[in-house]
Formats: C-alpha cells, structure tokens, sequence
C-alpha cells in the first residue's frame, strides 16, 4: 500500500474545506504549483473554483500517480495545466518551472507524511541525498536526530528555492513539522511571514492517529515573523493561541510565556536521563518473590542481586508508583566502563547476559558501536543517588515526584524519565514544591507541545531557570509547603527533617 509511504492521497471534500479555507484571506492566486500532486485532487479542486488559476504547474515522482493526473487534467480549456515526472528532491525549483503566466504564486499540496529513515527501510527511493542537513553533530546526530520528515524537507527547499516569486505555501502536515519549519526559518532567519496553523482531523481523513494541520505561510517579506497562530480547525475565524519564537526558543503558547518568562534560562542543577540498554527483554524484569525476577520471556533469572536495581517506568512515575515491582539490571556504574570484570565477579551475570547476546547485537543504534559487550548509556553517579527529583517525559501533564530508595536500593528511572538527584530526602522535597509550584507549571505549560511524542524532554527542563524559581518563593512559604508535603511523605514521616540546610545547599548550587 503507498500508504506505508506515507502516500495519503486527499480526499476531494478535505481540499474543498482547504480552498474554502484559504479564499477567506481574498487573494487570487494566478499561478499555483503542487510539488508531489498525486492523482490530482488538489488539480481537481482548483479547477472547479469558480474562478479558477490561469496556470497550473504540478510535479509527480509515482508513475502511476503521474500517469492518472496527467491523462485527468492537462487537456483543459480554462487553465493551463503542466505535470511533470519528477522527483521533488532532485528539481530545481527556480529553474525547472517555467511559467507562461505572470501574478501571485500558491504552492499547495500535501505532501508525504513519513521521515527519511521511514522511507528508505520501506525501500522507497523517493529520497533526498542523505545529509545531516540541519548540522547536528556528534551524539545528537547519532540517536536519531539528523532523522527528519520528508515533508520538513520539501518545506524547506520551497522557501529557499521560491523566496524571490514571495509565493504563498500551504501544505498539511504534521504539527510537529510546522513546528520544526518555523524554528529552522528562524534558526536559519528565512524571509517567512504570516504563519498559521489549522489543526485537522488525521484520524477522519487519513486513518492516521498523529496530531496534523494545514499549515500556511507567506515568503519573502522584508519584516519576516517567526509566530503562527494556531486555530481548532480549517473554518474557525479566531485563534486559539500562537506560537512562535521568543528568546531564540519555540514557544507553546506566546502570551503565557510572557507570564513566567523570567523562568527561561539554565538550570544551576543538571537533568539527567533514565537508563538506556534498548534490551528490555533480557535487561527489565518483573518481580515474582524475595529474590526471584522473571525477564519477559517468562524466563527465572538468577543472577547475583547485586546487579539488579529497583525501576521505574515513566508510567509508573507519573502516577507515583515509587514501590513499582521491576527491576532492571544495571551492568555498568559508568559510560564506557569495562564489562569484562563480570565474568569473574558476577559469573551467573554474564552467563545470563551471554546467553541473549542476540538480542544486544540486534541494537541498531550507532551510540553502542565500539563499546564493551553489554553497554548501556545514561549511567553514572547520579543513578545510584537514594533521592531523586523526577519527571515522565511522556506524559502531557507535568507532575514531578519525589523517588526515595526502596530496600535501601537506589531506584533506577528508564529512559523515558528526567530527573535531579539529591543529597538527602529534605532536598528532594523542597525540589518537588519549588518544581510543582504553580509559575513553575505554567512556564512549563507555555513551552510544551502536547501533541509531540515527548512532550518533556531534557533541553526543556534544563531551560528552567532555578535561581529565578528559588528566589520566586520566599524561603518561609517555601519551608511551610515543604511541611505540608512532608506530612503525607510516610516513609519518613518519623524523621526530623533539616529544612534549613537543605535550603542553604540549594543555595549554594545555583551559584
């Protein structure tokens, strides 16, 4: 199915919602392009308009497709139409289009919904030429993000390649790709203008469960705008908010942001990522008895208990499951750390590991390449912290948690978790008041795309100002919260707490 290509073609009534849409500004357009047309939908569309372009200019990379849309709609009496066999990574956007009418420009389309990696597993070969092209380096461009969506790409090259025709573009798109263009033209300072996203229903046009809107922008202005504003649907006449770039950071929500942006900067205290061994099978366990763990091959797993640590999942962070009944083996106590010692030290250890070498030799990411058997990233000091700070970054509303050890076990968090780690459970709690407090939450509000697959992440935690949201609350009201949460913090509940000198350490780490 072309589907799987990310080939959604669209329906007649989404482009007739989507031109009706867009008359509502009263521009004529005389020339409009379509950059992968598809069987011709959108062709259809203009067409019936009842004033319809002078030109058409469209391209195809499927033959089929290409063979539909041009047997359809190149012979008309009213519009010229011209479709070309092309590849739109491969066309020369301010060369290859030739127009035989001059006036205004609409690009309009909808173009794949699948990133490069996607397509070239899927064996396509309607790919641009592999290149980090938004120059990440080192581990970011390992993991994944050099990994982007074809529509990003197309974005792109027709505001680079179109910035002297000042066309209008309107494409559907994810909205995490309207997001992605708006911060690269910014990044990249595009002459982009009058930006606005209109939020569809994926799943009623596509069969598609991914939040995706039109997306609609002028090119070449001098006074270039880098805000959108963002509306429920293709018909609404007033936005439900905006967003846009304040700071040099892409915001959820601008006025929000406004509120609670004395919070923007960088954390004094370090955010950490959960544990990340890609081998959950072997490496997560499920508690059955004392001392007695079953990885997820419904296998007994008998190994050295020193080397199985308590885990917490962001599922089980977010609705405070502390006392969770995982476990998750833990091979190293630092990155990079020689593995070789578990064969003398931890002999069932590494028999059990060895024993499932497979499942770490299939591990696809690069960050594994050349380091000892059995490696796993985000370890190191701070795992092994009895207290921790933590959040799940998966879930849309923010809720920090305090993680306290369990059988004097430091609990491990997997990699879909962010945490602080603490000296001493005071300095747990009085991170879980200040993190929780209402500003904190609303900066937080003002800067988080529910709609993306991790909503929290480390950059954007690490961009809280902790100086300014410790100086924000008064030490007193900040020691008479940290009671009150201390009352209902049973484990210690018997324990005379040093609320001061945990406030003065706090201090003393944000300087």
């Amino acid at each position: 199915m072309k589907a799987e290509f990310g080939d959604f073609q669209t329906p007649p009534a989404l482009v007739a919602e989507i031109l009706n849409c867009l008359s509502k500004s009263n521009n004529y357009w005389e020339r409009v392009f379509e950059p992968t047309c598809g069987r011709g939908n959108f062709i259809s569309g203009l067409l019936a308009l009842d004033k319809p372009p002078k030109e058409i200019q469209a391209i195809e990379f499927d033959r089929e497709h290409f063979q539909t849309a041009k047997i359809s709609y190149e012979n008309t009496d009213s519009t010229r139409v011209v479709i070309q066999q092309a590849k739109i990574f491969d066309f020369d956007l301010s060369q290859s289009l030739k127009w035989s009418t001059q006036g205004n420009l609409l690009v309009i389309g909808n173009p794949p919904w699948v990133t490069n990696s996607q397509l070239g597993r899927l064996g396509s070969n309607n790919l641009p030429i592999k290149t980090n092209f938004k120059n990440f380096k080192g581990l970011e461009a390992k993991i994944g993000h050099s990994n982007f969506d074809i529509t990003e790409y197309i974005w792109i090259k027709l505001i680079q390649e179109l910035v002297f025709e000042k066309p209008t573009i309107a494409l559907l798109c994810k909205t995490a790709v309207a997001r992605n263009v708006l911060q690269f033209a910014f990044d990249a300072q595009l002459k982009i203008s009058n930006a606005s996203i209109r939020l569809i229903d994926a799943k009623k046009w596509f069969k598609a469960s991914v939040s995706a809107c039109l997306f609609c922008l002028d090119v070449g202005s001098d006074q270039p705008s880098y805000q959108a504003n963002v509306y429920p649907n293709l018909s609404a006449s007033e936005p439900e908010s905006t967003i846009g770039i304040i700071d040099n950071k892409l915001v959820a929500d601008v006025k929000a942001y406004q509120k609670s942006a004395f919070l923007n900067g960088s954390s004094s205290l370090i955010w950490r990522q959960g544990l990340k061994h890609d081998a959950a099978s072997v490496m997560e366990l499920t508690y059955i008895s004392e001392g007695v763990f079953q990885n997820k091959f419904k296998e007994i797993v008998n190994v050295e208990s020193d080397y199985i640590y308590p885990l917490l999942k962001s599922t089980d962070l977010f609705h405070g499951k502390i006392d969770s009944k995982r476990g998750v083996i833990v091979t190293q106590k630092k990155i990079g750390e020689d593995t070789s010692h578990l064969q003398q030290m931890a002999p069932r250890l590494w028999q059990y590991i060895g024993s499932h070498s497979e499942q770490f030799d299939q591990r696809k990411s690069s960050i594994y390449k050349g380091k000892p058997p059995f490696s796993i990233f985000g370890i190191g000091d701070y795992s092994f912290s009895l207290y921790k700070l933590a959040i799940s970054g998966l879930h849309k509303q923010p809720r920090f948690r305090i993680v306290y050890p369990i059988k004097n076990r430091p609990v491990m968090l997997d990699d879909t978790c962010y945490f602080i780690s603490c000296n001493s459970i005071e300095e747990a709690i009085l991170l879980t008041c200040l993190f929780n407090s209402d500003v904190c939450l609303e900066f937080l509000k003002s800067i988080t795309f529910l709609d993306a697959k991790r909503p929290i992440t480390k950059k954007l935690l690490q961009s809280i100002n902790f100086d300014a949201l410790l100086n924000n609350i008064p030490q007193e009201q900040l020691i008479k919260q940290a009671n009150s949460e201390y009352q209902g913090f049973k484990p210690y509940s018997n324990q005379k707490l040093e609320w001061l000198s945990a406030l003065e350490l706090l201090s003393k780490n944000t300087h």
